[in-house]
């Protein structure tokens, strides 16, 4: 008689492989987690950048910032419907200070980005953008 040698993967063979597609799968998962914040970061600043050039409009008409985001420009406000961004990741506030001459917007984040690495994003009258840097270089660039 012919013996034939059957060939099969033991229990051990299967459990290596098991754990090794879900360490895989969890380095995927972080670097994915990682890229969402990246892209919903974007909606922050795009709203900051877009409130900010509304307060450059406004200071250019009266003569100083205003920190009232939502009534129209004619009431002291900067018209926008609310200090939410357009996706709703980011609530814009602004802090008025020297009489009205400087300003300070800062933008929370909300919902799924609250555990973004960058935290609070904000930039100044004159320009200047906070968080700087890379925040540890994990979570790429906050601005």
């Amino acid at each position: 008689m012919f013996r034939r040698s059957v060939r099969a993967f033991s229990l051990i063979e299967l459990m290596i492989v098991v754990a090794v597609i879900a360490i895989l799968a969890t380095i995927a998962m972080i670097n994915y987690n990682r890229y969402g914040f990246r892209t919903r970061r974007a909606d922050g600043r795009e709203m900051l950048l877009r409130t900010a050039a509304a307060e450059e409009r406004y200071f250019t008409n009266f003569n100083t910032y205003t920190a009232d985001l939502t009534d129209p420009p004619t009431a002291g406000g900067l018209g926008f419907t609310n200090g939410t961004s357009e996706s709703g990741y980011y609530v814009v506030t602004a802090v008025i200070a020297n009489g009205g001459a400087t300003y300070t917007l800062t933008a929370t984040p909300q919902g799924g980005q609250v555990g973004d690495t960058c935290g609070n994003l904000s930039i100044s009258d004159t320009g200047v953008k906070l968080p700087v840097g890379t925040n540890g270089g994990n979570n790429g660039n906050c601005w």
